[in-house]
């Protein structure tokens, strides 16, 4: 008699594997060892058929196919993407685009829209002897243009209207 829950091992030989196969045997580093037979379909070994006459279950032994090299390899380009930079009336720490090198970028001012309004405003308010250029001199009316100083490539403006 038997306590529930215990198994016992059928009787007679059985040709199913007690232990997985040796490292040697998995990767035929010595090819000169017999590969064990596969087991057939039946009732005493586990295997099921499928519709197609096959067995459901994979093969004892996997290999990695060898690369085969390629005589017209494709060359791989690594392309960074930059994040975009906003520019503002300060200098900006960037990665050039133009000639690739880390810069701090050169500021030029230029009269734009906030320029004009502003003199036409002083004007229109009576500073027509002279007084109405005073925004051409103030920097923090004018736009800001922004160069590199390795390659004087304008990299962007800051319009303040």
């Amino acid at each position: 008699m038997s306590v529930p829950g215990s198994y016992q091992a059928a009787a007679g030989p059985s040709s199913v594997p007690t232990a997985p196969p040796s490292y040697e045997e998995t990767v035929a580093v010595n090819s000169y060892y017999p590969t064990p037979p596969a087991p057939t379909p039946g009732p005493n070994t586990g295997l099921m058929t499928g519709p197609d006459g096959k067995g459901m279950n994979p093969p004892a032994y996997y290999t990695q196919p060898v690369p085969v090299p390629n005589a017209n390899a494709i060359a791989v380009q690594t392309v960074y993407v930059q994040q975009p930079v906003s520019f503002y009336d300060r200098p900006v720490q960037m990665c050039c685009p133009s000639c690739n090198k880390m810069i701090v970028t050169q500021l030029s001012y230029n009269a734009g829209a906030l320029t004009w309004l502003s003199c036409g405003s002083l004007c229109l308010l009576g500073c027509i002897a002279g007084c109405c250029f005073i925004p051409f001199c103030v920097d923090a009316l004018q736009d800001v243009d922004h160069h590199c100083p390795n390659c004087k490539a304008l990299l962007g403006t800051y319009k303040r209207l």
